[in-house]
């Protein structure tokens, strides 16, 4: 019996105990807790109070004046980096671009009056007509067209003058108010003096339109007559550019003059239709070439070259060619040797296919929709084919009118 009391009394003792440290523990936890939220209160009451503090601390004015110079200052600079300096230096550059042109230009210009002095007199007595003195002053002029003609092409000449070639008192005048000159291009037989010479000089004496070159012709001596056609051109004229085209094309001056202008205080201009055909080495084709193995392998293609109908050059370039003429290598095909002479050096290439238009429809539709053609011509006869038959009608079709080159503003 009392075994069993012991027991009763043990087991009723023990969820006192348990209480007791319940009660204990909650009161040790509490106690922690408080000092830990009274030790944060603290610490940020203090850090509130020293940040107060430090925001009012007052410096001396001497302080605070280089303070605030120091700041204005670096203000200033910042202001400067950002704005000033990247203007200054893009002035600069502009500047120096500028300088660029002008030596550009300056060089060009001697080049070209270095041309006229080393070849003048040698070049003044290629030029044939009767009463010509080696002792001439250059003529300014904006353009020299030469028209690349030859003895058999009589009709042709002809068909021209009825049409685009001024004749006369308008062909003075074009040269003198306009500054346009326009000269039919030939050189001699092979025995001059004869019958074909004296065939050229009495259609000179009746037109007056002629330049005569010291120089044999022959179809496949073209590359040269340009050359010396160049040479010559520059030893009677000082003009901005110099064209050559041929007696089977149609022109219209009034457009080459416009298209010219917007190139000319560009220096070393090369104008035309390029193109870059097939390098033929068949020996009995047209237009082969002898020196085809030059052109690497079998069925390449030559550079980038205006085409021969109608092409033009700037001063400069004519100053080159002048100068450089006994080392210019000649190729078969005049305008592959005028590109070759060009290729190697800082030449701007201007492709502009307005000088490349078909014959009717072709011209007469551009013409019709306002987009008038410098030159147009057949590719498939290498000029307008049938020209002596064809031009009038060519011209009716696809001409500007003949007030069009004096309407234009050089």
């Amino acid at each position: 019996m009392l075994d069993d009391d012991s027991k009763k009394m043990r087991v009723k003792t023990q969820p006192g105990k348990t209480v007791i440290l319940c009660v204990a523990s909650f009161l040790i936890g509490s106690i922690f807790t408080s000092q830990t939220w009274s030790r944060q209160e603290t610490f940020d009451r203090d850090y509130n109070n020293m940040d107060s503090h430090v925001a009012t601390v007052k410096f001396p004015d001497h302080i605070e004046n280089s303070a605030s110079f120091s700041t204005t200052e670096f203000e200033h600079k910042r202001k400067l980096v950002e704005g000033k300096v990247p203007r200054d230096i893009m002035e600069q550059v502009a500047q120096t671009h500028q300088a660029i042109q002008s030596l550009d230009k300056t060089i060009s210009t001697l080049e070209m009056e270095l041309a006229v002095a080393r070849n003048g007199q040698a070049a003044a007595g290629t030029y044939l007509s009767p009463g010509r003195s080696s002792n001439h002053s250059l003529q300014k002029a904006f353009v020299v067209i030469g028209i690349n003609t030859a003895f058999s092409s009589k009709k042709r000449r002809d068909s021209l003058r009825e049409t685009w070639l001024p004749r006369g008192d308008k062909l003075k005048k074009l040269e003198k108010e306009k500054g346009i000159v326009i000269r039919l291009v030939i050189g001699h037989s092979a025995t001059p003096g004869g019958v074909l010479d004296r065939a050229i000089d009495a259609e000179d004496a009746e037109n007056k339109d002629f330049l005569r070159l010291n120089h044999v012709e022959g179809y496949h001596e073209l590359s040269t007559k340009t050359r010396l056609y160049f040479s010559t051109a520059m030893s009677i004229w000082d003009a901005d550019f110099y064209v050559k085209v041929d007696d089977d094309v149609h022109l219209n001056l009034g457009m080459l003059v416009s298209t010219l202008a917007r190139y000319r205080s560009k220096p070393r201009i090369y104008i035309g239709c390029m193109k870059s055909g097939p390098v033929l080495s068949q020996k009995g084709v047209k237009y082969h070439e002898p020196e085809y193995w030059k052109f690497g392998e079998e069925g390449n293609k030559y550079f980038r070259h205006a085409t021969g109908q109608i092409y033009a050059i700037s001063k400069d370039l004519a100053a080159y060619i002048s100068i450089n003429a006994p080392i210019l290598h000649r190729y078969a095909n005049e305008d592959v040797s005028l590109g070759s002479w060009l290729i190697g050096l800082e030449v701007e290439h201007v492709d502009d296919r307005s000088m490349c238009c078909g014959t009717p429809p072709d011209c007469e539709w551009k013409t019709q929709a306002g987009n008038l053609c410098v030159a147009s011509f057949d590719w498939s006869c290498s000029g307008v084919c049938k020209s002596i038959e064809r031009m009038k009608d060519v011209h009716t079709a696809c001409g500007e009118g003949d007030a069009a080159v004096w309407n234009v503003n050089i």
